[in-house]
């Protein structure tokens, strides 16, 4: 990862059919486009690809969260559970849709430890938000059992995991809706772009209507359309959708190429007893994005991490410090620095986030180290890597 390091011409003239037709907005203008309609294709394909029966593309993957907050019916007054390591747009979406972000545990699945959600469930609790974090699953079977258990909404945030699956399924389409991030520094890219993925009719209709202002896209004549519901704008341009096209149609190589990178690192720190490996519930479906590892202790993950970075064994996340994707430094959560309040801050449920703890979840992403795998690297790149890492640990 990510999809930029392989731009060629595929991107190119997906984008120049683009400009060609003059055509940049994804509605209308039949005539005109000449027949290219981006980001429908994109839809088209990546929903075939994933094994879903609807796919709605939008402008990022936290609109994409946004969308299928939305869709499900997730509001003012409810309760989402989410694990405490993700990308803030996680909780970002939910206080934006007016409801309380509730946070639980994660195990070294690196994701949502399903044991420990329920002591975080109340009567308010509407939905559990799995996060795939770093190109791999949760235990996404055992969770899914527990929401169809308790009857509450189950959406996935597989931003960081498309091409993933678990037993053969891919992540993401397991829960009501999925939901997908393509930026800048994703598998693969549109440069900005997300979607939400679905089974049910009802919820893609509606995903689709309020990702566009509330229309019902219903007939050829927009200004005829009516609006079921109140929506926002959440649109992906025809541009960013031409990148995305060619970009999906390289994600088995990138897969491929991904996976095998990651294979000789894995096994070359398999080498040091004081290194464990993040758990996966299904090897085989890991998009191999990252590898992720555990060191005994705090203190020596921070001296491992430290020095590989600076030693040229660069990409190599110590989560537990960072401010995007770890509950620990986001204090302008605790804070909740807002640019004018919002209806959780109304709620007299909602948690004082400066009061949350995550006492296993910390000494988890204490331990651990996630090392991102590059496309590009060549094989005496690679082994330059594994010998600089071997003379790092055996000191």
């Amino acid at each position: 990862m990510p999809g930029f390091e392989i731009f060629g011409e595929e991107e190119r003239r997906q984008v120049q059919d683009v400009l060609d037709t003059g055509v940049l907005f994804r509605y209308g203008f039949d005539a005109a486009r000449k027949g290219h309609w981006k980001a429908r294709t994109f839809e088209q394909e990546l929903a075939a690809r994933l094994g879903a029966a609807h796919c709605h593309l939008c402008g990022s993957g936290t609109a994409a969260l946004s969308i299928a907050l939305a869709a499900c019916g997730v509001g003012a007054g409810d309760e989402v559970i989410i694990p405490p390591f993700t990308f803030v747009a996680t909780f970002e979406a939910i206080l934006t849709a007016g409801a309380v972000p509730v946070f639980s545990e994660i195990d070294e699945t690196l994701c949502l430890d399903p044991q420990a959600i329920e002591s975080r469930l109340t009567p308010r609790t509407k939905a559990v938000m799995v996060v795939h974090m770093c190109g791999a699953m949760a235990r996404i079977d055992e969770l899914k059992a527990l929401c169809d258990r308790k009857g509450l909404i189950l959406i996935e945030d597989t931003c960081q995991s498309v091409g993933a699956s678990f037993e053969g399924k891919a992540l993401g389409t397991f829960g009501h809706m999925g939901c997908y991030s393509f930026d800048p520094v994703k598998t693969i890219t549109c440069g900005e772009g997300g979607a939400v993925v679905t089974n049910d009719a009802k919820l893609y209709d509606r995903a689709h209507s309020f990702a566009d202002h509330g229309h019902d896209h219903i007939g050829n004549d927009r200004g005829a359309e009516q609006h079921p519901i109140i929506g926002y704008n959440y649109r992906i341009s025809e541009l960013n959708a031409a990148v995305g096209v060619a970009q999906l149609r390289k994600l088995d190589d990138i897969l491929k190429r991904q996976r095998a990178n990651k294979a000789i690192l894995k096994s070359a720190l398999a080498e040091f007893k004081s290194i464990s490996f993040r758990h996966l519930p299904d090897p085989a479906g890991d998009s191999a994005t990252f590898l992720s590892f555990m060191l005994p202790n705090e203190e020596s993950a921070r001296r491992i991490a430290h020095e590989f970075n600076s030693s040229g064994v660069d990409g190599c996340f110590y989560w537990y410090d960072n401010n995007w994707h770890y509950l620990r430094k986001w204090n302008h959560l605790k804070q909740m620095q807002v640019a004018a309040k919002l209806p959780a801050q109304l709620n007299p449920n909602c948690p004082d986030f400066n009061q949350v703890t995550m006492p296993r979840s910390d000494a988890i992403m204490g331990r651990t180290i996630c090392m991102q795998i590059k496309l590009g690297w060549t094989p005496a790149q690679i082994e330059q890597r594994i010998a600089k890492m071997r003379e790092i640990l055996v000191r």
